[in-house]
């Protein structure tokens, strides 16, 4: 158990038969009253993020995620397919649930799976992650007295904008968080 008032950014928390991420932690005070703490939170089986308030001292029970890191190993119409490293034992997510991430997965990648006691959260991506470009516009001369960029396809099926240097073939470097380029790999 954990009391409100010392929640931070990054823990998890179960509440109401719902787990969540601690996104943000407000706490309220006001003279005559009792303290008030809004806790900005992030569904993890959903994704849904909501805002939560307790009494401040109210207890709530801290939610444990296991990390396991796991290979991607195919898609096979409905679900995707991961191996874990050391036991061999491959494991089946539904696509609906990893719409977002399958766009930065390659098969043979490892990726992080969390894990709340047996039941499987989702894919945790790294920050950044290098893709091959698989198609890509020309570059158009001229018009470049702002940053020009060009459409660009990779080969996750992604498609984002890049620099008119940047040719076909090229490996870039793209943010997981909104799926931009970041640069040369």
């Amino acid at each position: 158990m954990v009391i409100v008032n010392d929640l931070k950014p990054g823990m998890t928390i179960e509440h109401e038969g719902n787990i969540f991420s601690v996104l943000n932690v407000d706490h309220n005070k006001t003279a005559m009253r009792q303290m008030i703490v809004k806790v900005k939170v992030k569904n993890l089986r959903t994704g849904v993020i909501n805002e939560i308030s307790f009494t401040g001292g109210d207890k709530i029970e801290q939610a444990h995620i296991d990390k396991k890191e796991m290979q991607y190993l195919y898609d096979d119409g409905t679900n995707l397919v991961f191996m874990d490293n050391s036991t061999y034992e491959q494991i089946e997510i539904p696509k609906e649930r990893l719409e977002w991430e399958m766009k930065f997965m390659k098969p043979n990648d490892n990726v992080t799976i969390s894990m709340f006691q047996t039941e499987i959260l989702g894919v945790m991506l790294p920050d950044k992650v290098e893709l091959q470009i698989t198609e890509c516009e020309p570059a158009v001369k001229g018009d470049t007295a702002t940053s020009a960029t060009k459409n660009a396809v990779l080969e996750t099926g992604l498609e984002i904008r890049v620099p008119l240097f940047i040719q076909n073939g090229e490996m870039v470097v793209i943010s997981t968080a909104d799926g931009k380029y970041s640069g040369r790999a």
